[in-house]
Formats: structure tokens, C-alpha cells, sequence
């Protein structure tokens, strides 16, 4: 369960001449606008992440979003990026300047960018007490790197206060910051995790939806119905990146009832080299104990079962400088109404 967010005691803010205001939020409020470079390409927003994400291989136009095996696991709710160039600061600082300083800071009034970036003046508290964060002189122009900042793409993940809440800095080109939340090929590999759309698992049924008690309902899907599929991130200006592969391993059947057999036993039916799970039923096989599928002990009576079928997927990744691991695997399912009727006829 997540931890409700602690209020903010401290905001920190520069004395500047104008009027300016000094909020947290990540780019979640509704008070004023934020801005962007270029287009929004680097936007002002801590909400926004600017990792860039591609579909790389297997199956396209997946509608299935991924829920993790294991209940424990999320990905890094912040990480630091590069957000602005010394120019690009420049020209937001003294032209828009309204945006997030940081995670849970934003800045509005072009004093307080000015003051701070321009003039080098010291970021202070509400105090009017010295925050310990020095300025720079004139945005840095003409050095060769980047300024950066904490990013939290899912808010409400974030219920530590502390995370990725140092103001903006400088960072020198080529170069990733030293710090617990600097990103890495592992926090971009568990970004692309959420980003791996795949196919709906739709299984095929002999009898379709309507299974008669004690005969085998045979499952199975067709040769190439699931394949590998592959996400790459990458966070630009850095030359970090990671591939997310998510493989389909096992099919996985929960009748809707304890009054059920599953074959096999564990209701795991292997998905096969070349994307096929089970046997097709033939015409003469409803005796016959189908490598996957379910056997109905009782009627469904007024209330149809609900049939769970739900595609295990392996998760692995790969990423810069011949970085590698796994992630907990990931679970797509579908469900379906199943009626059960007492009637002993075979279908042949």
C-alpha cells in the first residue's frame, strides 16, 4: 500500500524583485501554465519524461498491457534527465519562465529563474534562509552539457518526499550525475516494462461456450499465434538504453470453479517453439484427455462459469554497455462465459 505524500514544509524560492510563487506538484497543477522548448521537445513539466520509446520487433498493435507476477515489484517511481540546454534555459528562463524546478518545485516570476541561473545569485527558502544551492553565471553558455532535473512520470508513485528533489543542475556532456536516482540501462528497461503492449489472448474452444459435464473442453491456439515482442528505451543525450523483451512461455486456465479438472493438472499448457499451444480438436477425439483443456464436473446451473485464460510472458533485457537481466514476468488474461449442461451427448 502506498504512503500518503507528506506535506511540503520547505519550497524553496529566490528573493527576487517581481512577483513569483514557488509550488510543488510535478506539473500536476492547475494554476498556471507550463512551459516548454522548441515545441515542448524539452517541456518544463517534472510530470514529463522525454524517454523515447519504440517497438522494435515481434507482433505489432497489441492491446494487452502487462501486470507483474509478482505483487512487490514496481518500477522506479523518479529518475533524473537532461532537460535543458544552456541556451535552451536562456531562452525559457527569460522568455516563459514558468515551470518545475525540480520534482516538487515549481517556479513562477522570471526573477526567480533569472536570479538563480543568470545571476548566480544563492536559492533560498520561504525564510529568506540560504538553501545551500549555489547559482551559475549566465546559464553556463558556452560550456557543453546539459541542465537536469527529477522526473516522475506516475505521481502518484512517488511517497517519498526525498526522491529526485534536488533543483535543477548542471552536467557536463557525456557525463550522468552521481546520484541514487541517476538513470541507468536497468530504470530504462523497467520503464519500457509498462510500455510492452501485447496480443489478447484469444484461446480456441471445442465446444465453444457451451461444455457438457464430465467431457473434455480442448484449448488451444494456432502455430505463430504469440511471439516475442521487444520495447527500446532510450533517454536522449546521454547514450543510455535498454531493450525490454517480453516471451511468451505458458498458457495458463482457471475454469471459474473448483468443480473442474485442468489438463494438465497444473492448468499450465506450454506455449510451443513455433507459438502453438495444445491440439487442435478433431472430429472423433471428445473422449479422448486433450493435452490442454478443462473437464466440468457439474452444471453451471443459472450463472455461466467464467474462464480465465491468461498468457505468461518471460521478461528480460538488455542494454547499454552489454548490460543485462530480468524483470518478474508479466500476465495478460482474458476471461469468457462457459454454460455446462447436464446432457451426456458427445459431439463427433
Amino acid at each position: 500500500m502506498r504512503r500518503a505524500l507528506a506535506p511540503l514544509v520547505l519550497v524553496t524560492t529566490l528573493l527576487a524583485p517581481g512577483p513569483a510563487h514557488a509550488v510543488g506538484g510535478g506539473g500536476t497543477r492547475g494554476d498556471g501554465p507550463v512551459g516548454g522548448v522548441n515545441g515542448n521537445e524539452l517541456t518544463a513539466k517534472a510530470s514529463t519524461s522525454r524517454i523515447k520509446v519504440t517497438h522494435t520487433s515481434g507482433p505489432t498493435g497489441g492491446k494487452g498491457t502487462l501486470s507483474s507476477v509478482d505483487p512487490t515489484w514496481e518500477p522506479p517511481p523518479c529518475w533524473y534527465e537532461p532537460v535543458f540546454t544552456p541556451e535552451q534555459l536562456k531562452n525559457f528562463a527569460e522568455t516563459e519562465a514558468a515551470g518545475d524546478v525540480s520534482i516538487r518545485q515549481g517556479w513562477y516570476g522570471e526573477g526567480l529563474w533569472t536570479d538563480h541561473f543568470r545571476d548566480g545569485k544563492e536559492a533560498r527558502n520561504y525564510f529568506g534562509t540560504p538553501a545551500n544551492v549555489p547559482g551559475c553565471k549566465n546559464y553556463n553558455l558556452g560550456r557543453d552539457g546539459y541542465f537536469w532535473r527529477g522526473v516522475a512520470p506516475d505521481w502518484s508513485a512517488l511517497d517519498d518526499t526525498s526522491l529526485c528533489s534536488r533543483l535543477m543542475f548542471w552536467q557536463d556532456a557525456g557525463e550522468v550525475p552521481d546520484e541514487p536516482e541517476a538513470p541507468s540501462p536497468e530504470v530504462l528497461a523497467a520503464y519500457a516494462y509498462d510500455k510492452v503492449k501485447v496480443p489478447e489472448t484469444e484461446i480456441e474452444l471445442k465446444p465453444t461456450n457451451r461444455s457438457t459435464v464430465n467431457l473434455p473442453t480442448w484449448v488451444w491456439l494456432d502455430k505463430a499465434a504469440f511471439k516475442d515482442v521487444t520495447v527500446r528505451a532510450e533517454l536522449p543525450h546521454t547514450g543510455l538504453w535498454a531493450e525490454t523483451t517480453a516471451k511468451p512461455v505458458a498458457l495458463h486456465l482457471d475454469p471459474g470453479t473448483k468443480d473442474a479438472e485442468t489438463h494438465p493438472a497444473s492448468g499450465d499448457c506450454e506455449i510451443d517453439a513455433d507459438g502453438s499451444i495444445g491440439t487442435p480438436y478433431t472430429r472423433g477425439s471428445a473422449d479422448e484427455i486433450p493435452p490442454c483443456g478443462i473437464r466440468y464436473l457439474r452444471a453451471s446451473g443459472g450463472e455461466p462459469y467464467r474462464l480465465t485464460a491468461s498468457i505468461t510472458w518471460e521478461i528480460s533485457w538488455q542494454g547499454t554497455g552489454g548490460a543485462q537481466g530480468d524483470l518478474p514476468d508479466g500476465t495478460f488474461e482474458t476471461t469468457q462465459d462457459m454454460t455446462v449442461q447436464e446432457i451426456q451427448s458427445v459431439n463427433r
